[in-house]
């Protein structure tokens, strides 16, 4: 069963049960709605589209997408009256990276099997864009650090922001940048806002907002370190490796517990960003590839989250 929530008047919340506590949004007004992501399954897409047109009884006519990876877009295609809106690097991104990657997943996901890539039709690349849904102003504007086309949305009227998963319970840069992550979240903890939607696990209430975005930061500034005192290491892996996420300051059972996961690949990717190659293992330590550096996330979320 999804979880629902209402976040403040005519804006909801949803959360997946099935996939990596992923979350999408809607925003109602007297005559249609904008949906917000578009989760990781068809079930659970559905469940989204008939809550708002069937007990809210208005027609979806936007679907944002914060960011092309796969748990954020696939389910543009259960929206077939809705224009898409995305970054240019979104629409880029889904067709060059997410149709080969749909194709490989139908051939292991019955469920998948009519599923199709919908690109965004309304795209923009630096500045912002604006809806207006009833009395409520969205605009949306860049918040990179997760991918480079991760996109927020803010509900001025309420100061409720979509995040993308720029906002995570624990930040994953792997498809990302660190410096932009952290440029984005401390332009979050600025906007003196009443909640934040992140792309993954529950929402951030308003007086919890200040030690959240410190606790990110805190954590991106650790792998930094970490990272920086492995590559002094003839064999800089060996270490990563015995640095986990606790020693970090995050606990291993966020994100339904893909934490040290996603963790460990942060470690990978981020010494790339920082060195240009990948880090190297002794020649006698068993490196298992579900941590090879890779723009992917687990299991069916072939893109990345």
């Amino acid at each position: 069963m999804l979880q629902r929530e209402r976040v403040a008047e005519n804006v909801y919340f949803f959360q997946s049960e099935v996939y990596a506590q992923v979350t999408a949004g809607a925003i109602i007004g007297p005559s249609w709605a904008v949906v917000v992501d578009t989760l990781a399954t068809p079930e659970e897409t559905l469940e989204i589209r008939d809550f708002i047109e069937q007990e809210i009884n208005v027609p979806v006519r936007y679907v944002i997408n914060t960011h092309y990876h796969a748990d954020h877009s696939w389910g543009n295609y259960f929206f077939p009256g809705a224009m898409v809106i995305g970054h240019n690097l979104c629409r880029q991104w889904l067709e060059e990276r997410g149709i080969p990657s749909l194709n490989e997943v139908r051939k292991q996901n019955p469920a998948m099997r009519n599923v199709k890539i919908v690109l965004p039709q309304i795209s923009f690349d630096d500045g912002h864009i604006s809806i207006k849904v009833g009395k409520k102003n969205l605009n949306l504007f860049m918040l990179p650090g997760h991918s480079d086309d991760n996109v927020g949305i803010l509900v001025e009227e309420d100061r409720v922001l979509f995040a993308g998963d720029v906002c995570m319970p624990l930040p994953y840069l792997v498809d990302g940048n660190i410096d932009d992550m952290i440029a984005s979240l401390k332009k979050i903890g600025k906007m003196g806002l009443e909640n934040v939607i992140q792309g993954h696990g529950d929402i951030v209430l308003r007086g919890e907002i200040e030690n959240y975005i410190k606790d990110n930061l805190a954590y991106l500034s650790a792998i930094r370190k970490a990272v920086r005192k492995a590559s002094y290491r003839k064999y800089p892996l060996d270490l990563l490796m015995e640095t986990n996420v606790e020693s970090c300051g995050k606990s291993r059972v966020l994100i339904g517990g893909l934490a040290e996961e996603l963790h460990q690949r942060n470690l990978r990717a981020l010494y790339k960003q920082l060195y240009g190659e990948n880090p190297t293992a002794s020649p006698d330590d068993y490196f298992d590839d579900e941590f090879e550096d890779k723009s992917e996330e687990p299991e069916e979320e072939t893109d990345d989250e």
